[in-house]
């Protein structure tokens, strides 16, 4: 199986705050030398995909200064680790698959345009026309500074219907406090995607019982290695445990993935 893990954090760590730093290593402390190597090496990444048998990743990355401390040079720091140029209008041209937004750690929500954040409204509308889509993060964060309130799932809803045409990531399904409004998003917008990461595979179908009903569009993803989250191998062992139909795993695990961000080589 070409398992796509849509979400990881290859980001470049020592711009982290000290405290936000201190958060990262609270369960990674013997992994410290090693996970820095992976923010500096794709090789290391590459390894470390192969020893579990994932095929492709997305490597999540966002401006954050204020919160997390990441300024506008991670998203250089994506471009040159993934070979590609950040330049925003040619994102497409350049093999950039997704744009990412943040609004808890970037502080404006999702449908921030609504009330005078034209920009982003102008960034949604080129995402838009160019069929690039935008992963928007939605549930809580645990960093110092992080504004949850921002991370409602319902907040999509005005970007789905003012942008009918863009392809919109969830991240998380608003995991842990949003997943019924998240689950009312997915069913109501057919271009709105859910992204598992960050969610414990063991608490997937608690989190989303009716999960099936909407199987074609879920994401595998895994947040790693965000705190808390297990590696790549253990979490796909626990997805794979679950009472989903094989044909239903492999839509999460590969063929979702493939159609919407479709192999390059």
């Amino acid at each position: 199986m070409r398992i796509t893990d849509v979400h990881i954090h290859i980001q470049p760590w020592r711009e982290l705050k000290p405290e936000v730093l201190e958060v990262m290593w609270r369960d990674k402390s013997a992994d410290r030398d090693h996970l820095l190597q992976l923010m500096d090496d794709p090789r290391v990444l590459l390894e470390a995909m192969d020893r579990a048998g994932v095929w492709r990743v997305g490597l999540v990355n966002y401006p954050s200064p204020d919160v997390m401390g990441f300024t506008d040079a991670t998203n250089a720091f994506a471009a040159k680790y993934a070979q590609a140029d950040p330049d925003v209008d040619r994102l497409v041209d350049l093999g950039i698959r997704l744009l990412k937004v943040h609004p808890p750690h970037q502080g404006f929500p999702a449908n921030a345009y609504t009330n005078g954040l034209e920009a982003l409204g102008r960034i949604y509308r080129r995402c838009e026309e160019r069929g690039l889509p935008v992963m928007i993060h939605t549930g809580t964060s645990i960093f110092p500074g992080a504004r949850s309130k921002y991370g409602n799932p319902m907040e999509l809803d005005d970007v789905a219907i003012d942008f009918p045409d863009l392809q919109i990531v969830m991240a998380h399904g608003g995991r842990p406090l949003y997943m019924e409004e998240a689950f009312f998003i997915l069913r109501r917008h057919r271009k709105v995607w859910l992204d598992l990461s960050g969610i414990p595979p063991v608490r997937l179908l608690e989190y989303f019982p009716r999960l099936p009903e909407l199987v074609d569009r879920v994401l595998w993803g895994t947040d790693w290695p965000s705190p808390g989250v297990k590696t790549l191998r253990v979490n796909i062992d626990q997805f794979l445990a679950l009472p989903l139909s094989d044909p239903h795993k492999k839509a999460i695990l590969e063929t979702n993935a493939l159609a919407l961000f479709p192999s390059t080589r």
